[in-house]
């Protein structure tokens, strides 16, 4: 492995980890809005554009998907309630999204890579305030999904704020890192649905009842944009080092000027040197094919679950939007005190190992409660397994991965990610719209055991973390 960088100053570290962190925070509050309102926000659609009775009105874009899927439905050889139609549609919408993603991801760390973090970052900003926009004046379905086309296709904050926070960390810190990514995940699933949920009983727009929940979730996106604009500095280290022969400010030197011009010339140089020879030097212990193949193994039954939940509490126990808000905001809120407590304390491949176990019991569970108590129970495993497995595999990752591939090698485990959760949900529902919850949580559990087989017996500790453990967010969450 190549000699590590001159580390970054911990002034100028703890800076650019406020500014992730707090922008990072507002783009996942402002995409889990939508998550507990995707049963009631579909059904509203469809009464209005694809009622039963018949009308004089030519056919729109969502009659016509429906008419797919009733002649799809009636391939099989049961019948199946036409209630499960908004279940079937929530897991295409939610395959869309991800599968345009899978696209997107590997371009988007690849032209981070090449020019640079913030430059990738704030394109992928004004994507999705133009997603996000089409949300607020969706009155129609057309306009709902192709809101849900602009936001997949633009969607790279998650992808780039790990980049940028691993671009300032040493081998010794990168847990830490990706713990703080994670915490940013669980709070924001603690508030953002149950906000969401709220916002939407509020009615200000009545051809679009979600409006007030869609205009708040734009505030966040414009602010967290301009935000980034005035704060984030470039942290990819070619361009870093490019900035300091050229006196321009940069993440490791707007902090400590005097310190950088007092470097000779000859000795920047040799820095950008190093910088491009360093990749070539790399050696790897888990080899990133199987590190993505695990990231979609896992993600690809983990999100079939995780989508269809919520249609689940509203078929089993009649949960409304808030309903299901409480239901996600509690998952959140135990998978934040896990990730502050436990999960920085534990190795990446351990950290790993304990969520799809907790996953493999949830899913298992989920196939026969017939209780809120069973519900909450399922709903504490899967917290579990939501601070554990992608911190994990997010930290593995970019311990194999050089300082200028870092974008794409995490660009591509997304991607692969991405791929799970775009096929995810459409087989999953489709699983439980035929078969029923018992068959298709028991088959989704299946399919994790499988992952863990691949977790425990393939996957390795990289070379250089040995001993090493998530434990340093705390000083990083304090200093913030």
């Amino acid at each position: 492995m190549a000699a590590p960088r001159a580390p970054v100053q911990p002034a100028t570290r703890k800076r650019v980890l406020r500014v992730v962190f707090i922008s990072l925070l507002l783009d996942l509050i402002s995409f889990t809005f939508i998550l507990p309102l995707f049963p009631k926000l579909l059904e509203f659609y469809r009464n209005l554009e694809a009622p039963t009775s018949s009308t004089s009105e030519p056919p729109t874009v969502l009659a016509h998907i429906l008419t797919y899927l009733n002649a799809y439905k009636a391939s099989f050889a049961r019948p199946i309630d036409s209630r499960y139609d908004i279940v079937l549609l929530g897991g295409a919408l939610g395959s869309l999204f991800s599968l345009l993603q899978a696209i997107a991801s590997p371009i988007i760390g690849i032209l981070s890579d090449r020019y640079g973090r913030r430059t990738a970052l704030l394109f992928s900003m004004i994507g999705n305030i133009l997603s996000v926009l089409l949300w607020v004046c969706a009155t129609d379905f057309r306009t709902f999904l192709l809101s849900r086309v602009v936001g997949g296709l633009s969607e790279g904050n998650v992808q780039l704020a790990i980049a940028i926070a691993t671009d300032i960390s040493d081998e010794k810190q990168r847990g830490a890192t990706m713990a703080l990514v994670g915490i940013c995940f669980s709070i924001s699933f603690t508030f953002g649905p149950a906000l969401g949920a709220w916002l939407s009983s509020i009615d200000t727009v009545a051809a679009n009842p979600f409006a007030t929940a869609a205009g708040f979730s734009l505030f966040l996106i414009v602010t967290e944009t301009i935000y980034l604009y005035l704060y984030l500095p470039e942290t990819l280290p070619s361009k870093v080092a490019a900035a300091k022969l050229n006196g321009e400010p940069a993440a490791t030197n707007s902090a400590t000027k005097s310190t950088t011009l007092s470097a000779s010339k000859s000795t920047q140089a040799k820095m950008v040197s190093s910088e491009n020879t360093k990749v070539g030097k790399f050696k790897r212990t888990n080899s990133h094919f199987l590190l993505n193949l695990t990231h979609l193994s896992f993600i690809l039954f983990f999100s079939g679950m995780e989508f269809s939940l919520p249609f689940m509490t509203y078929d089993l126990f009649g949960y409304n939007s808030a309903l299901n808000g409480r239901l996600l905001g509690f998952m959140g809120l135990v998978a934040s005190i896990i990730q502050g407590g436990v999960t920085r304390r534990l190795p990446p491949l351990l950290s790993v190992k304990i969520g799809v176990i907790s996953c493999l019991l949830a899913l298992f569970l989920l196939a026969h409660i017939d209780s809120v108590r069973g519900l909450y129970l399922a709903t504490s495993l899967l917290a579990i397994t939501t601070a554990t497995v992608v911190t994990g595999l997010n930290a593995l990752s970019s311990f194999e991965a050089g300082e200028d591939e870092r974008g794409g090698k995490l660009g591509n485990l997304r991607s692969w990610g991405q791929l799970g959760r775009g096929v995810g949900p459409l087989l999953f529902t489709s699983i439980y719209w035929w078969a029923g919850r018992e068959v298709a949580y028991t088959i989704g559990g299946m399919g994790v055991l499988a992952t863990s087989m691949i977790v425990f017996f393939g996957l390795k500790t990289p070379r250089g973390a040995e001993g090493k453990t998530i434990k340093d967010v705390k000083v990083d969450a304090v200093e913030l």
